[in-house]
């Protein structure tokens, strides 16, 4: 049994149709989910690309790992699903984006080289990599954002695009009319093509690398493994190669989800991001109209490849044995809420698409199906381990098993779901005069009320989504809630006490130690030797050995 752990880069919960999107038809993600569980109350622990990552990457909430932000370290010796799966007999294989930083201080600390199996997997957030670019190739004055070669660029130079750099020349860029470079980072451009031929873009290459491996571990007899293809899209640069540049239209762009007043009075973190530079492009018509029929045509890309991805599975009778999960790393507001990207906690940036198919026969009752519990993305980790034969180490993972959902069951389940988000490095802390260790959000949600809770000593957030379900509302401006502010607060207390750092005794280690230091010899506070059974104190009684007290 092997698992295909696929994640799409800033995919929206609602952008699929078998999420019910009026236009966008994503036939091989309803295929996906006509075979397993669609999850419609998935939430990510973070939203914003690092930090979340890291949450799905170690099973652990972001506060727990520390990574809360794009090039944070994971820190050296966190466990990750690698560790949890090489226990369990799985190899854990990485096939594209992670948007890690390696601890490199720390590996220097313990004398580990990246060199190393070992260092490479600590450099590689727990995994063997297979390949990995993490797709996000930006030059400027101070050279490169991303630091490592990028496998992707040296694939489209071989090709013969001519460039130092044809991520950002071809991939992410068209042709304007006067023939000069047509930039994907300019909204304007979303609606030209991308110049590069289709088949050598960023989706169908990874894919074709995504089935080399399979081909590959299909014929070498090798162990289980755990697969993480990480597609870098529909994530920006919103641009796409012909023909699916102009599949989508102006009539294809809803009205913004957003209400004036959620400008008024706004809690100021919100005011902030709403602010921001890309929240302000992104309240300009003309960028909608242009950007998010380009993302549309980015997923409808996605969905092809991903049908791609299962008729070679299906020619190569795999199915019937490989795991697959559908999910992304968090959303985009794409102008909802006068905002642009994630970064908060509104449904279209924190909510995510999870879709689930177990090929065993016990979810066979459970095809087709959706579920509407209230799921993290920290609970795939302790998923794959259950998966892979293994006991879930419930004092290192946070997340919970989905495994009795997929298989039909209504287990008895958590009440509330939990994110954060650490915003110390944005220009938005620095704007409202905060600390880093200040700058930090928290939500914790019901089912039904969402709490967002700021440091700094800035007021929360409430919405009710049973009666505000586009979440317009801020019912903590007035004093009518607090008792659900305070109920929620309560929750938020609760989480906060979890055991997240005791990761080096499991609750059965620590049952099993006691009463041993007793069997040993270590016999404190008796009064007479009468409080333990005589073969605790059998080596501490008889005839002395010698007397010496009267020398």
């Amino acid at each position: 049994m092997n698992i295909l752990f696929i994640m799409y880069d800033q995919l929206r919960f609602d952008y699929l149709s078998c999420a019910g999107h009026p236009h966008l038809h994503t036939p091989n993600f309803d295929r996906v989910a006509a075979m397993g569980v669609r999850f419609t109350n998935a939430y990510v622990q973070s939203p914003v690309c690092g930090g979340s990552r890291m949450c799905y990457y170690t099973g652990r909430y972001a506060s727990s790992h520390g990574a809360q932000w794009n090039g944070f370290p994971l820190r050296v010796g966190e466990h990750t699903i690698g560790d949890h799966l090489r226990r369990a007999g799985m190899d854990s294989w990485l096939i594209g984006k992670t948007h890690m930083k390696a601890d490199a201080e720390g590996m220097a600390r313990l004398g580990l080289s990246a060199d190393s199996v070992i260092g490479a997997r600590q450099a590689e957030c727990g995994f063997d990599t297979w390949i990995r670019d993490d797709g996000l190739w930006g030059q400027g004055p101070d050279g490169f954002y991303d630091e490592k070669r990028s496998p992707y660029n040296e694939y489209l130079k071989g090709k013969g695009y001519p460039s130092q750099n044809p991520w950002a020349d071809f991939a992410n860029a068209g042709i304007d009319e006067d023939g000069d470079l047509a930039s994907g980072w300019m909204f304007k451009n979303a609606d030209k093509a991308a110049n590069i031929r289709e088949d050598d873009s960023e989706t169908p290459w990874l894919t074709t690398k995504t089935i080399e491996f399979m081909d590959e571990k299909l014929g070498d007899g090798s162990s289980p493994w755990m697969a993480h293809v990480s597609f870098i899209k529909p994530h920006w640069p919103y641009i796409v190669p012909a023909p699916y540049h102009n599949m989508y239209g102006a009539n294809h762009v809803p009205a913004p989800t957003r209400h004036a007043v959620e400008q008024d009075n706004p809690q100021p973190v919100f005011g902030a991001y709403m602010q921001n530079k890309i929240a302000t492009a992104f309240q300009q018509e003309e960028v909608r109209q242009k950007v998010i029929p380009a993302y549309m045509g980015l997923i409808k890309q996605c969905d092809d490849q991903l049908g791609r991805l299962l008729d070679h599975m299906e020619a190569q009778n795999t199915l019937k044995d490989t795991m697959i999960v559908l999910t992304s790393d968090h959303g985009d507001y794409l102008g909802d809420h006068w905002l642009g990207e994630k970064d908060l906690f509104h449904e279209q940036s924190v909510k995510v698409p999870m879709i689930i198919y177990d090929p065993r026969a016990e979810a066979d009752a459970a095809r087709g199906t959706v579920c509407d519990a209230l799921v993290e993305s920290i609970d795939l980790a302790p998923t794959f381990v259950e998966f892979a034969g293994g006991k879930v180490a419930d004092h290192i993972l946070e997340g919970r098993s989905l495994t009795p959902w997929l298989h039909g069951g209504t287990p008895d389940w958590r009440t509330f779901a939990i994110s954060e988000y650490d915003y110390s490095a944005t220009p938005q802390a620095v704007k409202l005069g905060l600390e880093p260790r200040d700058a930090r959000l928290f939500m914790v949600f019901d089912g039904r009320y969402k709490l967002m809770h700021a440091e700094g000593g800035l007021r929360p957030m409430l919405f009710d989504l049973e009666t505000d379900p586009d979440e317009f509302h801020d019912l903590a401006k007035g004093d009518t809630h607090q008792g659900e502010i305070n109920r929620l607060y309560d929750h938020l207390f609760t989480w906060a006490r979890r055991m997240s750092q005791r990761v080096t005794k499991s609750e059965d280690d620590i049952k099993a130690m006691r009463g041993k230091s007793l069997r040993r010899g270590i016999l404190p506070f008796m009064a007479d030797g009468s409080e333990v059974p005589e073969e605790l104190s059998q080596f501490y009684r008889g005839e002395a050995k010698a007397d010496f007290t009267k020398d």
